[in-house]
């Protein structure tokens, strides 16, 4: 196929029904790039031989040095089939783990995934997260099982086991397709299930559930990928091969006479030809036969690469190419290298680019082909239910299935991400190809320069003499022309070195067109607060003051030829589009719309977790603007990417892992920033905890009662460094002051289950929906209803909690839940154990009668605050604290005669007067805050208008407007900083640890450098914890964890150390206990003989603690010289 111009694409993009976007995904070096390389080349943009050498989607430098792709890019194309002319919309994306956040951003934008498998290495950790996130945004996959010439040159299998293998590689696929299928299912049918009401024999008979019943009734055969559905590519993209079932089908069909539709179905599977009978019969495996794929598909190609790579014997080849009717070039044929040959054979005979590109239009669906399930899903925000959102955006709902270009339809646009593209590489730069007309008239115009030039040169033979005073008088005139010159390359150098940010989108509904004005629509925009605010005949041109609203005008609209782009006018719906002149407008996703009642799509799941963070800073400190601004552009460049500034004034990057880092580090220096910076050692973040007390010491000797005794006293000696007021008691309750003493508060921590810190972990958002629905009921705010999974999801998110915390000291714990922390939904737990004080439930949102159960105590919003306090910086390094419970045992709260008064400027009414009298009441006397309610009860007997405080907003009001701020500070002020200090204390008072982020470690390698894999792994502090071989080859498979803090340089080391033939797939895991304590030294004889005097060798958490002090300038106990000699000078030894 010739190379398509931009006309008829444009024209292309104006038949919704036969446009396909997809995107490629896979692990890395599966061949996503050599496979795009493969089908680009059959548009005519590269040449056949350059694709899988030229991988032409990467067009960053390093993407090239490195051999793997950084970020997702798009590229149109063109193919014809059945008479049919289709657009195809291709995305090729990151197989690296540190780049799942693009694979996010290209899922997103697509109808279709085309998955690609290595037939050796199998479904790898990566394979299984691509597959999950096609699913979470409900796009159809086909798969293509590549690298199939590795089973003939590296392993030298035989075609029959070869096809064993190739049914191994399905069934892992069909194995993570069906365990999505599955938990969807069930998930619908619990949803189903709490919809329903319950029938009465069902409750009364005990009848055991059955989940199954709707695996049974659901049809999933569609879902699987199978060769005979069309669904399976095979082949190798390297050698530009690939294949269909159906394409063998049409050609033995005709060959031997036999249905084509029982072959379709007979091809793949158990099936073997019955020579005698001419008939196709089941039971191959049985029987000894080989199966029909093995003798008419498997065999040939067998056959042609021993032919031309192995055996090289030019006979056969020929013999090959003139029965399959092939036109070999004698170049291609002369070649030195083999594979050159094949390619040239197999490109003609089976082009990997047919196969796919027509699995790609027969199999995945066009953009009206969207399915209801999904477009819901993309509307729904914040776990809302649609049917909660108003009327006219449920209307909306109805231009997303329609998918209509007209003028009647609302544009519709979804921004994934924004994306940098240098000036040069703007269309409006870059050099136009010249006219035949141009062409003959610069020739012209080069001859006339030519001959005028000549004639200059034999005029100044003769006048030699007259040319200093010529320039002389000519000097004066060329200063200015050169200075402007200068000035003139400045401005131009610097217009070419600005960074132009384009918006990656895709249009859902309507046309965009160049000029338009739309709204842009911010992820935290809600429609259902703009109904309200919005006039009558509203447009983009109107200043609406509605949060999260803005409006822009489209500059530029552009179509994506992976590192080029093209300039159209317009794009109708359905296509993958780039927009310009939005960076002041969009950070990293946004929704465009006419509309402000759309609401904003739902935000990308992203897989990789920002963790690996370190503070940068520019060699020369008046570069700082410059550092600032690039950092602003590359948070908006990079969806992964978090930029911050810590409280010491650092300026930290987060990224997701140590090549994410280096993209990043190396953007800010060449591209965004433009200056030199110098960034520190990786800052890895640590968590805090406490632990069970210790029944064993560290040589594992049972601690004894001297030893208990010497820890006693030690903490004995520790209290004269505690505030005045601070008591602590055997059991670990700390009581503690305010500082005006009109306060007294008892916390005690606990540890919490390592079950329930996973639970509070895995369910945070529910955390925040359920803290944003009882925010909205205490400001008195509308309240939004929660949809039915998620109330559902809550409701065994407690019940969970419920079964795990369990005993007797966690008794009635869930519904005593006060907060969760830190910033209100981290892995951190608040009780409230007050007798005589019943604040409203955390679980409102189950329960809607409990708003009115009671109400919030005074200065209740000051003891949650502490407590975030305490959780978000832990005493031993100032990290945030895990799996901790604090329980608020006592509150005490003494007013002293001189600590109230009472003023109003104005005139009061005969309400307002009893609330005065009540108030002088209850400054007459010393009163705790339980003995305010006789007082108010008997006041309003009195006036029958005064509520007591426990129902009353104005009563509480009253009672905190009474204190006045003394000379240490407002009274609020100080309750915070009792309750984060007392939560500290209690802290302080159980064995502390330290916890580190921990890496799964996946490491494919060979048998010959298994011991070095092992070495680098244990001098790192890993954990080993499954090893196992590949069956067929000599692969071993480990699996370990690793800490985060000792992982960077890990990859390098291991690819030396193996001479390249291992390399570490690092996925965030868990956090984990260190289980050695931070400020531990040795005490008993044991140990000291074990370990020394110092032990600081083996402490490995008191070397994280020092480090992560240092580092925020904290306070560090240790000897600065450890072992000094006295200089001496020649003149004191004379």
């Amino acid at each position: 196929m010739g190379h398509t111009h931009l006309a008829n694409i444009v024209d292309l993009q104006k038949n919704t029904a036969n446009i396909r976007n997809f995107c490629i995904v896979a692990h890395v070096d599966h061949g996503k790039t050599t496979l795009a390389d493969s089908l680009i080349a059959s548009n005519g943009i590269i040449s056949n031989r350059l694709a899988g050498k030229l991988r032409y989607m990467d067009s960053r430098e390093d993407e090239q040095i490195r051999g793997i792709t950084m970020k997702s890019s798009s590229i149109s194309l063109h193919f014809n089939t059945d008479n049919q002319e289709y657009l195809i919309n291709m995305i090729d994306s990151p197989g690296h783990v540190d780049f799942s956040s693009e694979v996010s951003t290209a899922v997103r934008v697509c109808d279709g995934a085309v998955v690609v498998v290595d037939v050796v290495e199998g479904v790898c950790p990566q394979t299984q997260a691509v597959l999950r996130q096609a699913w979470l945004e409900n796009i159809r996959p086909v798969l293509v099982i590549n690298k199939i010439d590795r089973l003939i040159t590296e392993l030298k299998l035989t075609p029959l086991e070869a096809y064993i293998q190739l049914q191994k590689i399905l069934e892992q696929v069909n194995a993570v397709t069906g365990s999505l299928f599955t938990s969807k299912v069930l998930e619908s049918r619990a949803e189903m299930d709490v919809t329903r009401e319950p029938t009465s024999d069902w409750t009364t008979s005990g009848q055991i559930y059955d989940w199954s019943a709707g695996l049974e009734e659901t049809d999933d055969s569609h879902l699987y990928f199978a060769p005979e559905q069309g669904n399976v590519v095979f082949g190798s993209a390297i050698d530009g091969w690939g294949f269909r079932i159906g394409q063998f089908v049409k050609m033995y069909s005709e060959k031997m006479g036999i249905n084509s539709e029982v072959l379709r179905k007979t091809l793949w599977g158990d099936y073997y030809l019955n020579t005698k009978s001419k008939k196709i019969m089941k039971g191959a495996q049985s029987k000894g036969k080989k199966p029909l794929f093995v003798q008419l598909v498997l065999e040939n190609i067998w056959s042609l690469y021993e032919a031309v790579v192995v055996q090289r014997d030019k006979e056969k080849i020929n013999k090959i190419v003139n029965s399959l009717g092939l036109s070999i070039l004698p170049r291609d044929s002369r070649h030195s290298d083999p594979r050159v040959h094949l390619n040239a054979i197999c490109t003609q005979w089976l082009p990997i680019s047919h196969a796919v590109l027509e699995m790609v239009c027969k199999k995945l669906p066009s953009p009206l082909d969207i399915t209801e399930e999904r477009v819901e899903k993309l509307m729904c925000v914040r776990s809302r239910r649609f049917d909660s959102l108003p009327v006219q955006t449920q209307a909306l709902k109805q231009a997303f299935l329609e998918c209509k270009s007209d003028g009647t339809a609302p544009v519709i646009v979804f921004i994934c991400k924004m994306f940098a593209v240098d000036s040069k590489g703007m269309p409006q730069n870059k050099p136009r190809p010249l006219t035949r007309e141009e062409i003959v008239q610069r020739r012209e115009q080069a001859r006339t320069r030519l001959a005028e030039k000549l004639a200059n040169q034999g005029k100044q033979m003769g006048e030699n003499s007259e040319i200093p005073a010529a320039n002389a008088s000519t000097r004066g005139d060329q200063v200015p022309s050169q200075m402007e010159q200068a000035a003139l390359n400045a401005s131009q150098q610097k217009s070419e070195q600005k960074d132009h940010f384009i918006a990656f989108a895709r249009v859902y509904s309507g046309t965009v067109r160049r000029g338009q004005k739309l709204f842009v629509l911010s992820p935290k925009y809600n429609p259902s607060d703009a109904l309200a605010k919005l006039p009558e005949n509203y447009s983009p041109d109107d200043d609406l003051l509605i949060p999260h609203l803005s409006s822009c005008t489209v500059q530029d609209l552009y179509v994506l030829m992976g590192k080029e782009l093209e300039d159209v006018q317009e794009v109708p719906v359905g296509n993958v589009l780039g927009i310009g002149g939005l960076e002041d407008h969009v950070l990293k996703s946004a929704t465009l719309s006419t509309s402000p009642l759309c609401p904003p799509f739902t935000p990308l799941n992203l897989d990789a977790i920002p963790i690996v963070r370190v503070a940068v800073e520019p060699k020369h400190p008046s570069e700082m603007p410059q550092l600032v601004r690039g950092m602003k552009l590359l948070n908006q460049a990079d969806p992964c990417v978090e930029v911050l500034v810590q409280e010491t004034g650092e300026h930290v990057l987060i990224t997701a892992g140590e090549v994410h880092l280096q993209r990043c580090l190396d953007d800010l220096r060449e591209r965004f920033a433009k200056i030199e910076i110098s960034s520190s050692s990786p800052i890895v973040p640590f968590r805090e905890t406490i632990i069970r007390p210790p029944k064993v010491d560290m040589v594992n000797e049972d601690i004894g009662t001297q030893q208990k005794v010497a820890v006693i006293h030690q903490k004995k000696e520790d209290q004269s460094k505690y505030p005045e007021g601070f008591a602590v008691d055997s059991d670990g309750l700390v009581t503690l002051n305010t500082p005006n003493k009109l306060a007294t508060i008892s916390v005690r921590a606990l540890p919490l289950p390592e079950v329930v810190t996973q639970l509070l972990e895995e369910n945070c958002d529910l955390i925040r929906a359920m803290e944003h629905f009882n925010l909205s009921v205490k400001e008195g705010r509308e309240v939004q209803e929660i949809n039915s999974t998620t109330l559902e999801a809550i409701k065994i998110f407690k019940q969970k909690l419920e079964e795990n915390l369990v005993g007797r000291k966690w008794r009635n714990a869930v519904n005593q839940m006060s907060s969760f922390g830190p910033r209100r939904y981290g892995p951190n737990i608040l009780l409230n154990g007050l007798k005589d004080y019943e604040r409203p439930s955390m679980w409102q949102c189950l329960d809607k009668s409990s708003r009115d159960l009671g109400a919030y105590r005074d200065f209740d919003n000051s003891i949650v605050s502490g407590f975030q306090l305490a959780a978000l910086s832990g005493p031993i390094c100032e990290e945030p604290l895990m799996g901790v419970c604090f329980i608020l045992e006592k509150w005490n709260m003494s007013y002293k005669d001189q600590q109230f008064v009472q003023t109003h400027h104005h005139s009061p009414t005969e309400g307002q007067t009893s609330k005065t009298e009540v108030c002088q009441e209850i400054t007459s006397k010393e009163n705790s805050l339980s003995n305010l309610n006789p007082v108010l009860e008997s006041s309003e007997a009195q006036h029958g208008q005064i509520e007591t405080p426990a129902k009353s907003s104005e009563a509480g009001q009253c009672n905190s407007e009474v204190l006045v701020t003394d000379c240490y500070g407002p009274f609020s002020g100080q309750l915070i900083a009792t309750m984060k200090e007392a939560c500290r204390f209690a802290f302080q008072a159980k064995p502390q640890r330290l916890m580190t982020a921990m890496y799964t470690c996946e490491i494919m390698t060979t048998a010959e450098v298994l011991g070095r894999v092992y070495g680098v792994l244990s001098k790192r502090a890993g954990r080993v914890l499954q090893e196992e071989m590949k069956e067929g080859t000599e692969m071993f498979i480990i699996k370990a964890v690793l800490p985060v803090a000792e992982s960077f340089g890990f990859a390098d080391e291991i690819r030396k150390r193996t001479s390249g033939q291992a390399s570490p797939q690092l996925v965030f895991s868990h956090w984990e206990v260190i289980p050695s304590d931070p400020d531990w030294v040795p005490t008993t004889e044991e140990e000291y003989l074990h370990f020394g005097e110092k032990a600081d060798s083996v402490n490995q958490a008191h070397k994280y603690m020092n480090t992560v002090r240092k580092r925020k300038g904290l306070y560090v106990e240790e000897k600065i010289v450890e072992h000094a000699e006295k200089q001496r000078t020649l003149s004191k030894n004379k």
